[in-house]
């Protein structure tokens, strides 16, 4: 029986509401085309700003999941 063996990518997501909001975002977003995700690991978060005001919530995501070969 082989092991598995997963990939891990960076992906940022943004929101206007909240870091929390953001990072699901991504979530949503990366699990309609990657298949079997299994953990994320927040790397960093960050915010732009405007008129000194908050204005967006960004979260950099590592992302893991099953790597599949056709072999």
């Amino acid at each position: 029986m082989a092991g598995s063996v997963y990939k891990i990518i960076e992906l940022i997501g943004t929101s206007t509401i909240s870091w929390d909001d953001a990072a699901k975002n991504v979530i949503e977003r990366a699990n309609k085309t990657l298949k079997d995700l299994r953990i994320a690991e927040v790397v960093a978060q960050d915010l732009k700003l405007e008129d000194g005001k908050i204005v967006l919530y960004r979260v950099k995501l590592k992302v893991s999941f099953k790597f599949i070969d056709d072999v």
